[in-house]
């Protein structure tokens, strides 16, 4: 193929990525010249939002950035705001927010895996396609999906942009029989999950080891949904205080969407990340169903994040059958917290990986500067190695339209989230 040709191509399940993507590819001599995935993310300004706004305020703010995955920015607000302010919360509150945030890894890790992810693997070009040779495994995607949102509902108000979190805990503590209730459909899920995880391993996906750097967060006794150190798979631990100290936010010439860096290097964030970590937090009867089927990790086959899902979407509903057990409903469902002016810093796992928040706050409680680190930002620049490394292994010989279509599959592995519009992608490809 001679000269350079530029093919303009609708690619309707990229649903997750803000502003129009393209993909620029130059290949001279069966070898990658330049590569750019270029983001044109219009700015949301955000940040400049929340600027003389009071804490009170936070929380419903913030749950704005995404619709997937509010309760992420929700908690890492809130948990930053406490992180400074003088004031003790409950362990009811505790148990109310990991339950809460369970909520999230399942609808977002349903949602992924059945409408995003699985049809690539299994050649289909969307879910409703999908869906007309897997009916019953589509249909029980939705089921998962739907027990996420109700939990979110329990303790937000509802499912999207959820109302109910509040700095010190809840507004609104759900009733017993609300529980008892949803408390069976956690016990029915739990072997939809398990199907789910058996079905998963049984999708043939290929088969490229790479090197990367995994980063998560951790919790001493727990698999990591809210924590304050960040750690890696190369020895990285510290404090979400000194997040600045390692890691660099930055422009690049070639998109609008922010780039991170470790050390300088690209890095991961997300469910394959955090097992590669902490796949020995894993509930015992996961564990043992992993054990089971062959499912091992660490892994450094970036497309096991497909079976990574699954493993996080079970653990998160065996842990929210305990959290439902054990509810006891209080005498009010939040703790007061004293105002102070200071730096407030705080961090939880988004579905998609880490989200780190950065306040300044006066003796007021009101917002002096804000700045979010959202978990697809800082896997752009890993995205870019993985087209590098995937595309070379795929094959640069091939047609236009196979080097697209592989191109995309690497992208909505990560399953970016940056809109929730259909986009095109161009793809700029010069072979010599």
């Amino acid at each position: 193929m001679d000269g350079e040709q530029t093919i303009r191509l609708e690619v309707p399940v990229l649903t997750r990525v803000e502003g129009e993507g393209a993909l620029d590819l130059n290949i001279k001599d069966k070898k990658i010249e330049s590569l750019a995935l270029r983001i044109y993310e219009p700015p949301r300004y955000f940040e400049k939002f929340l600027e003389g706004r009071s804490v009170d305020e936070l929380p419903e703010m913030v749950a704005r950035i995404c619709g997937i995955c509010p309760v992420a920015y929700q908690m890492s607000a809130v948990l930053a705001v406490e992180s400074l302010f003088e004031g003790e919360v409950t362990p009811w509150v505790a148990q109310m927010r990991r339950l809460f945030y369970c909520g999230e890894w399942i609808q977002s890790h349903s949602l992924h895996i059945h409408l995003l992810a699985a049809p690539d693997f299994l050649g289909h070009p969307h879910a409703i396609s999908m869906a007309s040779e897997y009916p019953d495994e589509v249909r029980r995607g939705l089921r998962l999906q739907g027990l996420g949102n109700q939990i979110i509902a329990l303790l937000g108000g509802r499912s999207v942009h959820p109302v109910g979190a509040r700095v010190g805990g809840f507004h609104r503590a759900p009733s017993k029989s609300e529980v008892a209730q949803l408390l069976v459909e956690a016990k029915s899920a739990v072997v939809d999950a398990e199907a789910l995880l058996r079905w998963l391993v049984t999708i043939e996906l290929p088969q490229e080891e790479q090197n990367f750097v995994s980063v998560a967060l951790s919790e001493p006794d727990a698999y990591p949904v809210m924590g304050r150190q960040i750690v890696s798979d190369n020895g990285l631990d510290l404090p979400i205080e000194q997040f600045e100290q390692r890691f660099e936010e930055l422009q690049v010439p070639h998109s609008t969407a922010f780039h991170a860096l470790l050390d300088g290097e690209p890095y991961l964030v997300g469910p394959l990340a955090r097992l590669n970590i902490n796949n020995n937090k894993l509930h015992s009867k996961v564990k043992v169903l992993c054990g089971e089927l062959g499912v091992r990790f660490p892994s450094r086959n970036m497309f096991d994040s497909i079976v990574a899902r699954g493993v996080e979407l079970l653990q998160m509903i065996r842990e929210s059958v305990v959290l439902l057990e054990q509810y006891q409903r209080p005498s009010q469902p939040w703790s007061e917290f004293s105002p102070k002016a200071g730096v407030a810093f705080g961090a939880t796992c988004a579905p998609r990986g880490m989200l780190w928040h950065r306040y300044q706050l006066d003796a007021e409680g009101k917002i002096q500067s804000a700045q979010i680190v959202p978990p697809t930002s800082q896997n752009q620049a890993r995205i870019e190695a993985d087209l590098y490394y995937s595309l070379n292994q795929f094959g640069l010989d091939r047609s236009q339209e196979a080097i697209k279509l592989h191109g995309e599959q690497v992208i909505r592995n990560y399953d970016p989230c940056i809109s929730c519009a259909t986009h095109f992608l161009d793809l700029r490809m010069k072979q010599v």
